[in-house]
């Protein structure tokens, strides 16, 4: 995928503008994300590290959990920005986690310098696990309101 996604230069300037806030006392790798929602709005995340590396919660999975909180199911895009090198696509854990909601999303990851790299979350995940593997009718997901 080469072409730019749906809104990326609002959402290059969000997932920048959230750098500010990554807690990398660390690492001192501070990376921001801006997820776009199928109503326009842009939910934005920030890594979260802590001294027991397992529970660092990365900048993809935080905008996630920020969208989900406020109701938002379906997805059009998705940018990563880095305030160093190096700029990488998603990790396999957050590839998960999107995948949930947005099986083909569009992401771009941007250094300092601007785009790096583009892809749909399909090319990045191909055969990730989902309710069909589990048996589950989604189209009627039980205690989720929201979907």
């Amino acid at each position: 995928m080469t072409e730019p996604i749906p809104e990326e230069d609002r959402l290059v300037e969000a997932a920048r503008a959230v750098l500010a806030q990554a807690h990398a006392p660390y690492s001192g790798y501070a990376v921001g994300a801006a997820l776009l929602d199928a109503d326009g709005r842009i939910h934005v995340g920030c890594n979260v590290e802590n001294a027991s590396f397992g529970l660092t919660i990365c900048a993809e999975r935080t905008a996630v959990a920020h969208a989900v909180t406020l109701g938002a199911r379906t997805f059009q895009g998705l940018v990563i920005a880095f305030a160093k090198e190096p700029v990488v696509p998603p990790c396999g854990a957050c590839r998960q986690v999107l995948a949930e909601f947005a099986p083909d999303l569009p992401v771009a990851w941007v250094g300092s310098g601007g785009v790096v790299g583009r892809a749909r979350l399909g090319e990045l995940l191909p055969g990730a696990f989902d309710g069909g593997f589990l048996a589950v009718d989604r189209t009627r997901p039980s205690g989720d309101p929201g979907a």
